[in-house]
C-alpha cells in the first residue's frame, strides 16, 4: 500500500465513510488537533518517567485513536445500510472519563496544595507536559465549534475536558518527581 494517494492534492480530503471536505473543515481541524495531541503524549512517554505514567499515557493515546476515528466519521454516513455502525471498535465511555479522574485524584493527593497559578516549565518533561495541556484544550475549542454545527458524542468533549486536566495534574506530580522548581505566578502589584 503506498502512503501517497494524490486525492488530496486538490486540498480535500475524505471522512471515514467517503465524504469529501476541504482540509480546513472544522471536522478535519478536530481531529488533527487530537493526532497532534497523540504525537505529543507520544514524546512525553519517552521521557524518563515512572512506569505507571507511561502506562497511563499508553491507554490515553489507544483512547485518541478512537476519539480521532470518531471525529473522522460523517454522520451521515456512521450508519451503514445494514443496520451496523460504520466505526466497530469501543467508543468513548465513562469508564475513560472515571479512569482520568482516578489518576488525578491518586496524584493530587501526593501534591503541595496549589495557592497560585504555575507558569509552565521546571524541565522539558513538565514543559512537554503543559505544551501537551494547550493543544488539549486547543482539540477541546476545535470540538465544541464542530459539536456547534454537527453534535457529536457528548462524551467526547467531556474526555478531552478531563484530559487536560489530568496534563496539568501529572506536569506537577512530574515537576514533584524530577525536583523541578514551580515557579508560581505572582503578579504584580499596581
Amino acid at each position: 500500500m503506498k502512503i501517497y494517494t494524490k486525492t488530496g492534492d486538490t486540498g480535500t480530503t475524505a471522512l471515514f465513510g467517503g465524504t469529501r471536505v476541504p482540509k480546513h473543515n472544522i471536522r478535519i481541524e478536530s481531529y488533527g488537533t487530537v493526532d497532534e495531541l497523540n504525537s505529543h503524549l507520544g514524546l512525553i512517554r519517552t521521557q524518563d518517567i515512572d512506569p505507571r505514567s507511561k502506562e497511563i499515557l499508553i491507554h490515553i493515546q489507544d483512547r485518541l485513536f478512537t476519539l480521532g476515528a470518531i471525529l473522522a466519521t460523517d454522520p451521515a454516513k456512521a450508519t451503514l445500510k445494514s443496520g451496523k455502525e460504520r466505526l466497530n471498535i469501543p467508543k468513548i465511555d465513562e469508564e475513560d472519563i472515571t479512569l482520568l479522574e482516578k489518576e488525578m485524584d491518586m496524584m493530587n493527593d501526593a501534591l503541595p496544595p496549589m495557592t497560585h497559578f504555575i507558569l509552565p516549565g521546571g524541565n522539558s518533561t513538565v514543559s512537554y507536559c503543559h505544551i501537551a495541556r494547550t493543544v488539549c484544550r486547543r482539540a477541546e475549542r476545535r470540538a465544541t465549534l464542530l459539536n456547534e454545527n454537527e453534535p457529536i458524542d457528548e462524551r467526547v468533549l467531556m474526555y478531552l475536558n478531563r484530559l487536560s486536566d489530568y496534563l496539568f495534574v501529572l506536569a506537577r506530580k512530574l515537576s514533584k518527581d524530577t525536583n523541578a522548581e514551580e515557579t508560581q505566578w505572582i503578579p504584580k502589584k499596581l
